[in-house]
């Protein structure tokens, strides 16, 4: 079978965003499917003095990645701190991976799934999916706008109706709807989804290459946390992660003299938060630059504990692919967010950690005093992670499920 997966993020760009399709793509080349991949040059989360020349020059690209073939479209590059400019930006990038599908003849398409955010690329999907007569899947991973509008980014009526049309038209047209959760198929029913064809495919982590491993490691002794008590968060630092809860945390984890945050990765809000750490004279966290997919395993083996913190406002419910890695890892996890969402009951489910209201300091270290006061229980909650994430978050299960999903079609 040929398909066609659209995201605007791919490696070596780094990020779930981008690591998810990679995945996806390679285990459907190892079962024998024939992959094409349209996607941006890398710009996000990729050190550019370091890229190869051949992603620095030219509008298009074609190259092979582990057997896919990998169509790059050079797209605008605008701030990611100015909303309007985002916008703009993404609505440009759809048109032009729908003009570089247009061309794409020997490698036609038999199924189509499209990657979101940003919700247009499911305009690229639909046009793409009438020329070529194929079905298309529309892979939701972050509600938007809702996710904007809780956020306080998108504030405008106007644009929030043009978005919720956009959002209704998008849902109306996908052959089907793929979301990693309940709540989010309920909340794509309840804006204008049909039924029966929102499908729960979660999201999915290889536990071939994420997996338990030693503390002591490369990345422990080039960061100098060796010995140390590691909580750690690994991932993009956003409007919607709240890092702040951690720096607000220190002053109850005081008589931890062992007990050392490190904070993995890069984000529009990072500068005021290292600002706000340097002010309040805070000695215990560590702030390092997002590293290659490489080196994110031994990130998690070099922890005691692994966080996923989200702002109050964010009540879409999402769950956050890093839990799903911190499982794989065999690490317990403390989660802040809001309780009524889906990544909490999976961790409940599978006993894997503490949830802890959003934006509260004072419980979050309580959670993590925990585990630092029982590190019986810190081992046993990371040893029922990886047992889950074996059971329930297979990248061929999955692989298997978008096959059937477009085979029905």
């Amino acid at each position: 079978m040929k398909w066609l997966l659209i995201t605007a993020y791919f490696p070596p760009e780094i990020g779930s965003a981008s690591f998810l399709f990679y995945e996806l793509g390679r285990e459907l080349v190892r079962q024998g499917e024939m992959v094409t991949i349209i996607t941006g040059f890398p710009t996000y989360n990729v050190n550019s003095k370091s890229l190869p020349d051949k992603y620095r020059q030219g509008c298009c690209l074609k190259e092979s990645i582990d057997g896919m073939n990998v169509i790059r479209v050079r797209t605008l590059n605008l701030p990611r701190y100015v909303p309007v400019a985002r916008g703009i930006e993404q609505f440009i990038t759809a048109f032009l991976f729908f003009w570089r599908g247009l061309f794409i003849y020997q490698e036609d398409a038999e199924g189509i799934l499209v990657y979101s955010p940003p919700l247009p690329l499911g305009l690229t999907a639909y046009g793409l999916s009438r020329i070529k007569r194929a079905p298309f899947v529309f892979n939701l991973q972050d509600i938007f706008p809702q996710s904007a509008i809780d956020l306080g980014v998108l504030k405008s009526r106007m644009l929030i109706r043009f978005f919720r049309g956009l959002e209704r038209f998008i849902y109306k047209k996908a052959n089907v709807v793929t979301c990693h959760s309940e709540g989010n198929r309920g909340h794509v029913i309840s804006c204008g989804g049909e039924a029966g064809k929102v499908r729960v495919v979660p999201n999915w982590v290889n536990t071939d290459e994420i997996f338990p491993g030693p503390r002591r490691n490369s990345f422990s002794r080039e960061w100098g946390i060796e010995g140390k008590f590691v909580v750690s968060f690994a991932g993009v630092i956003g409007y919607s992660q709240d890092i702040d809860i951690v720096l607000d945390s220190v002053q109850y984890l005081k008589n931890c003299s062992d007990l050392f945050f490190v904070i993995v990765g890069d984000g529009v809000v990072k500068e005021r938060l290292m600002r706000k750490a340097r002010e309040s004279g805070i000695n215990n966290v560590l702030f390092i630059p997002m590293q290659p997919k490489e080196i994110y395993p031994l990130i998690l083996h070099s922890s005691d504990v692994c966080i996923a913190t989200l702002k109050r406002e964010v009540k879409t419910p999402v769950v956050p692919s890093k839990i799903l890695g911190i499982m794989a890892a065999g690490k317990p996890v403390v989660a802040s967010m809001d309780l009524n969402g889906d990544a909490p009951k999976i961790i409940k489910e599978a006993a894997c950690g503490i949830c802890v209201e959003p934006e509260d300091a004072k419980m979050f270290s309580e959670a993590i005093l925990r585990f630092y006061n029982d590190r019986g229980l810190a081992e046993k909650y990371g040893n029922n992670g990886r047992k889950y994430a074996e059971e329930n978050f297979s990248l061929r299960k999955c692989v298997e499920i978008y096959k059937d999903v477009v085979m029905s079609k």
